[in-house]
């Protein structure tokens, strides 16, 4: 065990060698790179609008425009895809009761415009009958082998109760349609997932090593009996609609949600965001590989020298995507910090 100054001195050495290590691919600084983050978020103190941070290394962020929204018309948890058009989706809806899921497009990720809307018949839903009327954070994702776009939520069936409101978050299961278009809809809505248990915050990734990751809120309140519940875990599958595997172990404390990844600027290793709610602050994990393994990364620790990432205060469910440095300086001009 290190004691005393000289001690703490070691820790801090090493703990810098540490950091500098994940911050920057080998042989390039941060500041070299053209790489750059884009974080699209909430706050705690305004639930729903869209405000923006960002970071050239996805470690440290940095919130923009002073602190005031980039939207006046945008509500929703904030998710962003790229189309094969090279336009930007924005997904949101005004809130879980609202019966329509809300589209906005950008070129340039500084200026939005309405886009269109989709609503789900939920009474129709494959594999979730007696759905009710809600519509929980709707995410987005493009695939570009399919040149279609992945649209998920999540729905539950069974309303709370004060003596149980856990009953209703229990009933929470993924739903998805795709859309080559955001126009057109295929089908009606259907469970993403076979297996029985609460999900919600559902995202999709490639995996680099062939197939897509589902990466998922574990919604079960945890007990010794579930251990998993209220945590981040991922589930693996060849193809995009699955079949998926039930999840394997958590990537996350218990009571996280909202997850968000991106790769990191040495294209090897994986930054896995989820929040710590509500509005507490955010968590990191990190993995070489998205089937892991994954360790929880030090961070807004409120010690700077134990910090690996910082990110401010009172951000919520956020969804991030990786820019050009050219897009980073013109989302930083638009929105300046004075």
């Amino acid at each position: 065990m290190l004691r005393g100054v000289a001690g703490f001195a070691l820790l801090v050495l090493a703990t810098g060698a540490i950091s500098s290590a994940i911050a920057a691919p080998a042989g390039q600084s941060a500041a070299e790179s053209d790489s750059a983050y884009l974080l699209a978020h909430m706050t705690k103190e305004r639930y729903g609008i869209l405000y923006y941070s960002i970071s050239l290394d996805g470690l440290h962020w940095t919130q923009v425009n002073g602190g005031r929204p980039v939207s006046a018309d945008y509500h929703g948890h904030a998710s962003i895809a790229q189309g094969g058009d090279g336009r930007y989706y924005l997904v949101g809806n005004k809130s879980d009761d609202d019966p329509e899921i809300r589209f906005w497009v950008s070129d340039d990720l500084v200026n939005w415009k309405s886009f269109g809307t989709y609503r789900p018949n939920l009474r129709k839903a494959v594999g979730q009958p007696h759905a009710l009327q809600r519509i929980g954070a709707p995410k987005l994702y493009y695939d570009k082998p399919s040149k279609q776009f992945l649209l998920t939520w999540h729905t539950p069936n069974v309303p709370g109760s004060d003596e149980d409101p856990e009953r209703y978050w229990a009933s929470q299961r993924t739903l998805y349609v795709v859309s080559k278009d955001l126009v057109r809809f295929d089908k009606q809505p259907r469970r993403l997932f076979s297996w029985d248990m609460a999900t919600i915050d559902t995202i999709v990734q490639p995996n680099p090593e062939g197939g897509y990751c589902a990466i998922i809120k574990d919604e079960r309140y945890p007990s010794y009996n579930w251990t998993t519940g209220k945590t981040i875990r991922i589930s693996c599958a060849p193809d995009m609609l699955g079949p998926y595997p039930e999840p394997g172990p958590p990537l996350s404390p218990n009571f996280r949600e909202a997850p968000t990844i991106i790769r990191a600027p040495n294209g090897a290793d994986w930054y896995l965001y989820y929040e710590q709610y509500a509005g507490t602050s955010y968590g990191l994990s990190m993995a070489p590989r998205l089937e892991g393994p994954w360790y929880q990364v030090s961070g807004n620790s409120g010690v700077p020298e134990w910090n690996r990432y910082e990110m401010p205060a009172g951000l919520r469910h956020g969804s991030m995507i990786a820019i050009s440095r050219k897009q980073y300086d013109a989302i930083l001009a638009a929105f300046p910090n004075r």
